[in-house]
């Protein structure tokens, strides 16, 4: 489902096609936990991810918002195509920031990522209302419309892009599309080179302004155990909400 008037998506983002299982351990999430939701869950931006595909067996409904959806299929597919190249030469490049630094770990890793893209191709095709073309900080959703909203390499990972007003922006405006008894999950917050962001403090003082709690939580890695942090989100006044838009 197209939006019209939407930012074209960046050539420089690459649109990743992670499995359900690397989204659990990534967000720090289970299936269980997945498929008690009382609601849909936003991933934003959703790229070419098996998500949206896999969750369904679980009986969770999920929603992918990501610009990228503007394109035609194959034109998404082939974008996902050069991420899962670039990807694997960066996880050859820099092993350290590779889920594994064994090289047959590694091809076992983008395999699964060439499952997932299949997964998306296929999802998208049969159910295209669940690929919703647009782009932070302005989304085509209403206030609380989803249960969890996860959000994963995109506002952090890339700062020559989203400057911090970017930033503040967009993750306001995941709050405002969250419901109240819900939370934003954001990660990494580090660059493509491990570097992390210098104004996380700052930033998380400019969102508790806003009357949003903010909370860096620990998780393991994946695989390889090392720490990993995510930014979780939650409106910190249930009776306020930022200016209403409809449901597209």
């Amino acid at each position: 489902m197209a939006a019209a008037g939407i930012p074209p998506a960046h050539p420089d983002v690459l649109v990743t096609s992670r499995p359900l299982d690397e989204y659990c351990a990534l967000f720090g999430l289970t299936r269980a936990r997945l498929a008690a939701l009382p609601g849909p869950l936003l991933d934003c931006p959703g790229g070419a991810a098996g998500l949206a595909a896999e969750a369904r067996e679980l009986g969770c409904r999920v929603i992918a918002a990501d610009p990228v959806y503007a394109l035609p299929l194959p034109a998404v597919v082939d974008r996902a195509l050069a991420a899962r190249a670039a990807m694997a030469t960066a996880m050859a490049a820099r092993p350290q920031l590779s889920p594994s630094p064994r090289p047959y770990r590694s091809e076992h890793y983008l395999r699964s990522w060439d499952r997932a893209r299949r997964l998306f191709a296929a999802d998208s095709s049969a159910h295209p209302q669940r690929y919703v073309a647009a782009a932070l900080p302005r989304l085509p959703f209403a206030d609380g419309a989803f249960a969890l909203t996860l959000s994963g390499y995109l506002l952090f990972a890339y700062p020559e892009l989203f400057g911090p007003e970017h930033q503040l922006a967009a993750l306001t405006e995941l709050v405002r599309v969250t419901s109240p008894d819900g939370e934003v999950r954001v990660q990494p917050l580090h660059d493509g080179r491990g570097r992390r962001c210098g104004h996380l403090d700052p930033l998380r003082h400019a969102l508790g302004e806003r009357r949003i709690a903010s909370e860096v939580r620990r998780l393991p890695g994946p695989v390889d155990g090392r720490a990993r942090r995510v930014l979780v989100l939650r409106a910190a006044d249930h009776r306020r909400r930022a200016v209403r838009r409809p449901m597209m």
